[in-house]
């Protein structure tokens, strides 16, 4: 993943709210100082069922297009009171 962001492949970051502190304070930093639009949500388990897989910290979005409309989704919540912490995604 971390890779993936340094390359610039990512266009959006969604971590989990139970990773453990090791993957957010690896990941977190490094998504702060490229200004890549972040957000945590659900747990590993759902975050990973999400995208058919076992349990995961972190999903990177690699297509601009789906990384902009999981930010148009989420800030209506945000707007409605909600709470989101997954920001409008802008294309890089």
């Amino acid at each position: 993943m971390r890779e993936a962001v340094r390359d610039g492949r990512v266009r959006l970051v969604l971590l989990a709210s139970d990773a453990s502190r090791n993957s957010r304070d690896k990941l977190e930093p490094l998504l702060r100082a490229v200004g890549l639009p972040h957000g945590v949500i659900a747990g590993r388990a759902a975050l990973g069922a999400a995208v058919g897989k076992a349990p995961l910290s972190a999903v990177g979005v690699t297509d601009a297009k789906m990384a902009r409309r999981i930010g148009e989704l989420a800030a209506p919540r945000a707007d409605a009171g909600g709470s989101t912490d997954v920001p409008r995604s802008e294309e890089r």
